[in-house]
């Protein structure tokens, strides 16, 4: 079935662009790619098209793929690549794409070394050296905060570097103690908010999940990076100043300029 839905991508040239109406459907369902400048949403349909052309789709669960479903992945997983390149998802090739959440097989060892094995339902999982897992239910929750694409791939650009602790390749200019004194500082901040909130004190403006270590951190605050980011600017403006230097782009400006209504429409080669 997979062959067949997606024999467009695997026969075509290289160089043949994602067509104009499943470009068109994808970026006017997603309000921070259609924030893109024209430009930048060129530069993003070539990406998406060559991560499509190097990347296997696999559907699980009874899923069915369309075109659409792998270019709205593609899209939303290359945005935080637009200005690093393709180069940076390397070292693995697999998506595997389910309905919704699904379970993951996990086993802890105690203080005592009894080893404890469990099931955990996810939505999404980066697995170093090995296949991307989404659930396309939640994919399609994207748009408002929540975006497990760019989570999950998040995981891919920390793994880079080891393990998935908050620090992917950093550039230059941009010294590893320094990168993680502000992770460190927002992480703990934001940690002890999710325990006022437990208390019923406060509300939070991210994703909880992000105070479960300082890897899920940086990958929530991705996606707050891309998809609100006038609040996590306000929030922690030292850790929105750190990730503009890693993505090298600034999603506020374009978020701004929409408010004011000055984006630019999308682009179609």
């Amino acid at each position: 079935m997979i062959d067949k839905l997606l024999a467009w991508w695997r026969n075509r040239p290289l160089t043949a662009p994602i067509p104009d109406g499943v470009w068109q459907r994808v970026v006017g369902s997603l309000p921070f790619l259609a924030a893109l400048s024209a430009e930048e949403q060129a530069r993003l349909r070539r990406l998406a098209r060559d991560f499509l052309s190097k990347k296997e789709f696999t559907p699980v669960g009874g899923v069915v793929l369309n075109d659409e479903m792998c270019v709205s992945i593609a899209a939303q997983g290359c945005l935080p690549i637009l200005e690093l390149g393709l180069d940076y998802y390397r070292g693995w090739v697999g998506m595997i794409v389910y309905p919704d959440e699904f379970v993951i097989p996990r086993s802890i060892e105690d203080e005592f070394g009894v080893v404890h094995e469990y099931d955990e339902r996810a939505s999404g999982e980066a697995w170093s050296g090995g296949p991307l897992l989404i659930s396309w239910r939640d994919a399609q929750m994207a748009g408002s905060g929540y975006n497990v694409v760019i989570h999950e791939f998040a995981h891919k650009l920390d793994m880079l570097s080891g393990e998935a602790d908050g620090v992917p390749p950093l550039p230059a200019g941009l010294p590893r103690a320094e990168w993680e004194g502000v992770l460190l500082a927002a992480y703990e901040d934001f940690a002890a908010r999710v325990e006022a909130v437990r208390d019923n004190v406060a509300e939070l403006p991210f994703d909880a999940y992000a105070a479960e270590n300082r890897g899920e951190f940086f990958a929530v605050m991705s996606e707050a990076f891309f998809e609100t980011p006038l609040v996590l600017r306000a929030e922690y403006p030292a850790l929105y100043a750190q990730l503009t230097a890693f993505y090298r782009q600034n999603p506020a400006a374009r978020s701004a300029a929409g408010a004011s209504g000055t984006a630019s429409d999308c682009a179609y080669n």
